[in-house]
């Protein structure tokens, strides 16, 4: 047991950005998973912790802390000495632009429609919702055409050093690289797809993501 506690599923990919900020800065953490579809974020229990039942959440010196850009920001902070922000003023600006583009207008079509639909879908027996799937497709390559376009690093979003930009935007590549639609939604966005080539082989990718 440790001191630090992050509770959610290890399937969320907001968990799994608050996994990679946390084992990047070499930090021992115990995980509770805390189940989505099941009820688990609805108990009592773990509303008193989080009042919107939403993953992840963190406990941390007798603190709890939830929504994921405070627990990555608190963590790059705290334990990798600010590592994972860029020094310059412009790219740690384009790096929260980036994860607020994430948050804002790629997480929906990109996990819960195009994920949902084509990887959880038929593993519970449901039909693929196939107008869903084709309205998601534009917003998605929307954001990541924004996203390309603020991408002025190498081999990483921002530089030749991780930030918390690559953080956010992996776990959700992981899925989408799954789906039917992968080859069309990056199709006009070459350096992401070869950031993907890159990070998708780290260590701390494949311990977190894999």
């Amino acid at each position: 047991m440790t001191d630090i506690t992050l509770y959610g599923t290890p399937i969320s990919t907001y968990v799994r950005t608050a996994q990679l900020v946390l084992s990047g800065a070499e930090v021992e953490y115990d995980i509770k998973d805390i189940g989505i579809f099941n009820g688990d974020n609805q108990t009592d229990s773990y509303l008193k912790k989080n009042p919107f039942g939403k993953i992840p959440t963190l406990e941390i010196e007798g603190e709890t802390l939830y929504e994921t850009d405070a627990i990555t920001y608190l963590v790059n902070e705290k334990y990798a000495q600010g590592k994972f922000a860029p020094d310059d003023l412009w790219l740690r600006s384009r790096m929260h632009q980036i994860i607020s583009i994430v948050n804002s207008y790629l997480y929906v079509p990109a996990v819960g429609v195009l994920t949902i639909e084509n990887l959880v879908k038929p593993g519970q027996g449901e039909e693929i919702d196939q107008a869903a799937v084709e309205g998601a497709i534009a917003p998605v390559k929307t954001a990541l055409e924004a996203i390309e376009k603020l991408a002025a690093g190498d081999p990483y979003l921002l530089s030749s050093e991780l930030s918390l930009a690559d953080f956010y935007l992996i776990p959700i590549f992981f899925y989408v690289a799954k789906t039917p639609q992968f080859d069309q939604i990056t199709a006009s966005t070459p350096k992401l797809k070869n950031w993907w080539e890159k990070v998708r082989s780290l260590d701390l990718v494949k311990k977190i993501c894999s």
